[in-house]
């Protein structure tokens, strides 16, 4: 009789590293010290938070179950990423039935070559895009063109970003780090045709963009968009955004490439009452999107006649994999906490280095592509740009407890970091503490930081390995005398006799009150 051992189930596999922007080429902090020297960014991004919380918290408190509307978003996320596998297979079903294809992606090198290979057989050599975070992602614009297929990005801001050969720093708002100055100039030297004498009146810019590409919309037969949301229940894929451009892409081509991220399913048609709500209000402000488009597989004679859906995976199922860190794939990308964040309003969205910036980023990052996968992973130092100031989880409309997975990801790196300068510190610490006659030795040798203290009474700059805690604060210098020393002397004694006799008094006087 023989047995077949099956072995323990294989950890999924995260993002490839070195494939699409999940990654950037530094960590957070020496990115985030250059980024604080431009102060033009720090107007622009100033400017623009402001205003969009002030809106969010207005159009937010117009509802008296708004609390209630984030406990339903949270709960219906939850118990989407509960049964994933089978929301996706009856996705699949549906949209299969009705007229669709679909395509399962295990990683971003596959989704490019899957959307490459649907481009070719139409012999189109351009594509129309709708804004998409997963796209972005996966670096499909950079992959098309490696190929000789031409991508325009039509969603205003985005185009601003692709004209400009820059990369996005916002979920929302991509080229929220420039102002109209900036986008002017950039109009004027990437648009063809555009006139010469452009201001930088927005409604004059917008024109400019929609000159552009209405030559795009109309003879572009291939489109490519990502999805808000896909229903389980019927197959449907939903659309919200604010200018039309994603209803132009969404109904003239011939031929409608979605990708969308696995977590993007939700169970019932039903489910979009409370997204539709939470989502306008949290990301832009408004109490509704201007365009929502929702189209379900193919309808003869309207619309694309050849719809192809590509599911994402690419690190997802890693993410699911967590127990804990699951939870950040709830985030239905509205960057409210974005918007609240001190950390993102000073440094901005390029410093994280990955398409997703900010708090949700600092989380959703590292669990796709990792934060361990090579030697000084720039990724491993994103789980620390955060002050942990909760004004994130406070914002999130599905109640993302952002700051404890920050925490939890900071707990598994240093996990995985092995013997480092600061473990070997914290176990002399606790040696030292372990033994009292050597703990007092040491605190008596610690009165000598004094010496290397300034006037303010502080100490700006440690030695190594100590040196990663004062580049970023301050280290009050040691007193004169220990806490111990000063209860052993004659004045700690007579100061917690005094003590005790007060207690003893007030006790009395207590009773006394009592008794009455």
């Amino acid at each position: 009789m023989s047995s077949t051992f099956l072995g323990m189930p294989a950890t999924p596999p995260r993002s490839p590293y070195g494939t699409g922007n999940l990654r950037g080429d530094r960590k957070f902090p020496a990115a985030a010290h250059d980024e604080l020297r431009n102060e033009q960014l720090r107007r622009n991004l100033g400017r623009a938070t402001r205003t969009i919380r002030a809106k969010r918290l207005d159009v937010t408190g117009e509802l008296p179950d708004w609390e209630e509307l984030r406990d339903a978003g949270s709960a219906i996320k939850t118990d989407t990423m509960n049964r994933l596998p089978e929301l996706l297979e009856q996705l699949e079903r549906q949209v299969t039935g009705r007229g669709g294809t679909v395509h399962w992606a295990r990683d971003g090198v596959e989704a490019n070559e899957i959307v490459t290979r649907l481009v070719r057989a139409t012999g189109s050599r351009d594509v129309i895009k709708v804004k998409s975070m997963a796209t972005q992602e996966i670096g499909l614009n950079e992959h098309l063109e490696s190929v000789g297929i031409t991508p325009y990005e039509t969603d205003l801001a985005e185009l601003i970003v692709q004209l400009a050969h820059d990369k996005p720093s916002h979920i929302l708002v991509p080229a929220i780090h420039r102002n109209r100055d900036e986008i002017r100039q950039i109009f004027l030297k990437e648009i063809p045709g555009v006139d010469p004498g452009l201001d930088n009146v927005p409604a004059h810019l917008a024109a400019a963009a929609r000159a552009y590409l209405r030559e795009k919309f109309m003879t572009t037969k291939v489109a490519v968009s990502g999805a808000n949301f896909g229903i389980a229940e019927t197959g449907t894929l939903s659309v919200v955004e604010s200018e039309g451009n994603g209803r132009m892409c969404l109904t003239l081509p011939d031929t409608l490439i979605t990708v969308m991220g696995i977590e993007k399913v939700l169970p019932r048609y039903q489910d979009l009452e409370v997204f539709l709500q939470l989502l306008p209000r949290s990301s832009t402000g408004e109490r509704m999107n201007p365009y929502t488009s929702m189209w379900t597989g193919v309808t003869p004679g309207d619309g694309p006649q050849d719809f192809h859906l590509v599911l994402l995976d690419n690190g997802r199922t890693a993410a699911l994999a967590d127990r804990i860190g699951r939870e950040a794939l709830n985030c239905i990308r509205c960057s409210a906490c974005l918007n609240v964040c001190p950390v993102y309003e000073r440094a901005g969205g390029h410093a994280y280095g990955s398409t997703y910036p900010g708090p949700i980023g600092a989380v959703l990052t590292p669990q796709l592509a990792g934060m361990d996968a090579a030697k000084n992973d720039p990724n491993s130092s994103l789980p620390y740009a955060s002050s942990l100031c909760g004004a994130c989880f406070d914002a999130c409309p599905v109640k993302i407890d952002i700051p404890s997975l920050l925490v939890e990801l900071r707990h598994q790196h240093t996990e995985q970091a092995g013997t480092t300068a600061e473990k070997l510190a914290m176990k002399a610490a606790a040696a030292v503490m372990k033994r009292p006659k050597l703990f007092t030795t040491a605190q008596k040798g610690a009165g000598l930081g004094r010496v290397v203290a300034g006037r303010d009474g502080k100490i700006s700059h440690l030695p190594p390995p100590f040196n990663g805690w004062s580049d970023s604060r301050d280290t009050a210098a040691p007193p004169k005398q220990t806490f111990r020393s000063w209860l052993a002397s004659a004045e700690g004694a007579a100061t917690m006799r005094a003590a005790a006799d007060e207690h003893g008094k007030n006790r009395k006087k207590n009773q006394k009150e009592g008794e009455k």
